[in-house]
């Protein structure tokens, strides 16, 4: 029976709170599109600082010089066939 009565309590506190916030709907809304821009901007930042990590890690350098090398060796035996 307390923790009926301790709900309905706090139920109501919570509906006198958000009644007592003089925010709109339309601040509501807005507030939120800015949150969910903030949170673009910030995913767009970590995801280009993550991949220009990437880029200059060992293992993506090491395989970008392996398939550079491996394509200029194909290009010289090509052009050795075609000779």
């Amino acid at each position: 029976m307390r923790l009926y009565l301790a709900v309905a309590v706090l139920l109501l506190a919570l509906v006198a709170y958000t009644e007592a916030q003089d925010r709109t709907m339309e601040d509501h809304f807005a507030q939120a599109g800015e949150r969910l821009s903030e949170f673009g901007r910030t995913v767009v930042e970590k995801s280009k600082t993550a991949l220009e990590k990437f880029q200059q890690s060992d293992f993506a350098v090491s395989t970008s010089n392996f398939f550079r090398n491996g394509w200029q060796k194909l290009k010289e035996q090509v052009q050795d066939l075609t000779q």
